[in-house]
């Protein structure tokens, strides 16, 4: 990631090893509900809001992390819509897309920033099968 680590824009959420491959976490994050997750064994790591709007729970932490194609995806416990952990867009209900989150790994620890990735495209094209 190309964001320098800044204290003040970034929150320590736990140490990598804290978070077992391919699962999530939960964390407050500016007193946000986070879902983050460790992608693989390595150091990938993403964020998303933890709120499913489908079902109307706090969630996603807990949903299954796999692929679609070449997207990396959550799967929500409940009704199993599935959630790009790199943009928060839901691939069965767009309208229903979450914020993302910059993630990173840092001194061992993951951080998650506390502003929201712009989605400007992707909120746009949302906005215009709205509209119609």
């Amino acid at each position: 990631m190309s964001q320098a680590h800044h204290p003040e824009t970034w929150t320590a959420i736990c140490t990598l090893r804290d978070i077992v491959p391919n699962t999530g976490v939960c964390a407050l994050v500016d007193k946000q509900q986070v879902a983050v997750f460790r992608v693989g064994r390595g150091e990938e790591v993403y964020a998303i809001a933890n709120f499913d709007p489908n079902s109307q729970a706090s969630v996603l932490s807990r949903g299954l992390v796999g692929s679609l194609g070449e997207r990396v995806v959550v799967a929500s416990p409940i009704y199993k819509h599935h959630f790009d952990l790199r943009t928060g867009e839901c691939l069965e209900a767009p309208e229903h897309s979450v914020n993302a989150y910059a993630a990173r790994v840092y001194d061992g620890k993951v951080w998650v920033a506390a502003s929201v990735v712009q989605r400007e495209a992707e909120q746009g094209k949302i906005e215009e099968e709205m509209a119609a």
